[in-house]
């Protein structure tokens, strides 16, 4: 529920951006704010890109090939990121929004779940694997959402990324979050509608910012 007094929130369409720049202005951004900073939120494609978590492991990369690696500080092991995937960026005072990390990990799990729902498509979280999870036509269980944070003073940054409409051939090349032969799938593969990360992006913030309670939400 939305409240009088809840903090402004700032959303930021950034379109197609590379990696490493970003991940410089998220560390910047939450280095730098203050306790009065507007929490914000980076809605964004990249270009293909493995990023390895801080408990990454190299043997998790098999064959990177020609993709590069970049070391992150978010939790979690490798994955992939390239276009066609919608990747949100959280950059909360979540003391201020009254979460707890488990909290965020919830919502923003939730709000994956909520968004492929108004797809027809049933999908959940896992409480000992992060992520949001389906089942495909054959019975099995593939990942479709990732998600990996970083605490720093009360503030989140880094978030979660969904695959859209994308290659998910890259992700052959690694044990997603470390699980070997961890299946990866999209949600094209699952409706014949009209998506894109655009629209995807709106669905989820929808509910998302739902979720959190920010009041006055501005668009950049």
């Amino acid at each position: 529920m939305q409240q009088e007094d809840a903090p402004t929130l700032q959303v930021r369409h950034l379109g197609a951006v590379a990696y490493e720049p970003t991940f410089e202005q998220m560390k910047a951004y939450t280095n730098k704010r203050s306790a009065d900073s507007a929490d914000e939120i980076w809605l964004l494609e990249h270009p293909p890109v493995f990023t390895q978590g801080q408990a990454g492991k190299a043997e998790h990369l098999l064959m990177p090939g020609d993709i590069p690696v970049v070391q992150v500080d978010r939790g979690g092991q490798v994955t992939y990121h390239g276009p066609g995937q919608l990747v949100a960026y959280v950059l909360l005072d979540i003391r201020r929004l009254g979460l707890g990390v488990r909290d965020l990990v919830n919502h923003l799990e939730h709000s994956v779940v909520d968004v492929l729902a108004q797809y027809g498509v049933s999908a959940y979280p896992k409480s000992d694997a992060p992520g949001v999870y389906v089942e495909t036509e054959q019975g099995e269980e593939a990942k479709i959402a990732s998600l990996g944070l970083r605490i720093r003073r009360g503030f989140s940054y880094h978030g979660l990324a969904l695959n859209v409409d994308m290659d998910l051939a890259p992700f052959q090349r690694i044990n997603p979050c470390g699980y070997q032969g961890l299946a990866v799938t999209h949600l094209k593969s699952f409706t014949d509608a009209e998506i894109s990360v655009e629209s995807v992006g709106e669905a989820w913030l929808s509910s998302f910012t739902q979720r959190l309670g920010h009041g006055d939400i501005r668009h950049f």
